[in-house]
């Protein structure tokens, strides 16, 4: 029997070892197309002082830059949702992958303000859907218990992105120019094309798309009470801050150090590194510590929900504080700590979006909320540029957008705190579900 066949009476523990193999080989294959993801997200911060210099802009045109990503990020995501599961994962994935690499090349050679902006907003486009679409064929290898960690695996991709981006973009910079970046992360979009349309994949119908650890989930729910139950608004709202503070890492973190608080750019390029790669390392561990969790009795809300929420709220108390210490290992410690737990925080919310959500109704789902909480990433880059340029001094300018932005994840991981309950609203799904039609003998 084919390695991505397997019958539906299947446990999972008993997949043959070809099947379990080809199920992390997809995994691993769609970390690589987060890390790219993410390497092209934060290419322009990591060139950013050289680039404001050639294109001569300000912060605030910078800040425009930055959030004309998102503009079309939305509609991408909206896109994108639709698509799923419409168009094989071997073809969608490598399709929107290939609209990265056109997205990039122009500012291979181009020196325009406008093409940079038009390009962001396209590559923004582009890049919508992506989380979704890869955690769409994640779980389609995988049952709904043992998700989390393939999620967090999936997820911290995000971070291990701009990790590896961050030291070779600033080597490739003082080696040759900014333009030299963009043709880097372009040819690695490239060849993760090719390798994907040798190897890509859905799973099996039977595994993955079967949905969620509730098995009172009914198999649709209407998208009124589906979209308004507390559990979607709450994780909502906390992505709204988390993606703020994506955003916000991903644009203006390396101008922030190098400008504000004055380290030199090698310095700047491996803290940058840090605060990512100690992101996708947690975001990893506390994928395991769900799980375990989940494996000793906790329920959803608590291994899941809870634990999501509790990571944004230490934060947001550390973004708050980095900046405002001098510089050293106190700084260091709490800027990355403070990057970390938020990007930790996303791999195990990620996965209670599918414990709530019928399975043929998570795509639209998922891009109704990430046309939502990408918001976060339109307006926070756009405020911190305004800031800085009000600011008669630029690290007064970071000092209080960061302040900012921790407040936002604290409120956000509250909020979520008291709204993120998937026991209840998974039974008022079941309980306003029509009866089940039974057979009657004539």
């Amino acid at each position: 029997m084919a390695a991505d066949s397997l019958p539906p009476s299947t446990p999972a523990d008993a997949a043959p070892p070809s099947y379990r193999r080809r199920a992390w080989l997809m995994v691993m294959a769609l970390l690589a197309f987060m890390l790219l993801n993410y390497a092209d997200k934060a290419v322009v911060g990591l060139v950013g002082v050289d680039l404001l210099h050639d294109l001569g802009i300000d912060a605030g045109e910078f800040g425009v830059v930055q959030s004309g990503f998102f503009w079309l990020y939305a509609a991408g995501a909206v896109a994108g949702g639709f698509l799923t599961g419409r168009i094989p994962a071997r073809w969608l994935l490598g399709g929107v992958a290939l609209l990265w690499v056109l997205c990039l090349l122009p500012m291979v050679w181009s020196t325009s303000f406008t093409v940079l902006l038009v390009s962001r907003m396209l590559l923004g486009f582009a890049e919508g859907p992506s989380a979704a679409m890869a955690l769409g064929v994640a779980h389609s290898w995988f049952p709904a218990d043992r998700r989390t960690l393939p999620t967090s695996l999936v997820i911290a991709g995000a971070s291990f992105g701009p990790l590896v981006a961050a030291p070779v973009i600033t080597a490739v910079v003082a080696r040759f120019d900014w333009h030299a970046a963009f043709a880097v992360t372009a040819a690695a979009g490239l060849v993760w094309v090719v390798v994907w349309l040798l190897v890509g994949r859905d799973g099996p119908e039977a595994v993955g798309h079967a949905g969620s650890i509730f098995v009172d989930l009914p198999e649709r729910v209407p998208y009124r009470r589906l979209l308004a139950s507390g559990t979607v608004v709450g994780l909502t709202v906390l992505f709204f801050a988390t993606y703020a503070s994506v955003a916000i890492k991903v644009s203006w973190l390396p101008l922030a150090l190098r400008q504000g608080l004055g380290y030199d750019a090698t310095t700047t390029g491996w803290l940058v590194a840090l605060t990512y790669g100690s992101g996708g390392v947690l975001m990893i561990v506390f994928g395991a510590v769900s799980r375990t969790m989940t494996k000793r009795g906790a329920g959803v809300r608590a291994s899941r929900g809870l634990l999501s929420c509790v990571l944004v709220a230490v934060a947001g108390l550390c973004t708050m504080l980095w900046p405002a210490l001098g510089r050293g290992p106190a700084q260091v410690f709490f800027l990355v700590v403070g990057t970390s737990l938020c990007v930790g925080a996303q791999g195990v919310a990620w996965a209670l979006v599918s414990d709530v959500t019928p399975a043929r109704q998570r795509g639209t789902v998922i891009g109704v909320m990430v046309s939502c909480y990408s918001m976060g990433g339109v307006l926070a880059p756009l405020v911190l540029g305004g800031l800085v340029d009000a600011a008669a001094d630029p690290l007064d300018g970071y000092r209080l957008g960061f302040a900012g932005l921790g407040a936002l994840l604290l409120v956000a991981a509250l909020t979520a705190m008291r709204l993120v309950r998937p026991e209840r609203d998974v039974a008022s799904f079941a309980a306003a579900a029509p009866p089940a039609k039974v057979a009657v003998d004539a």
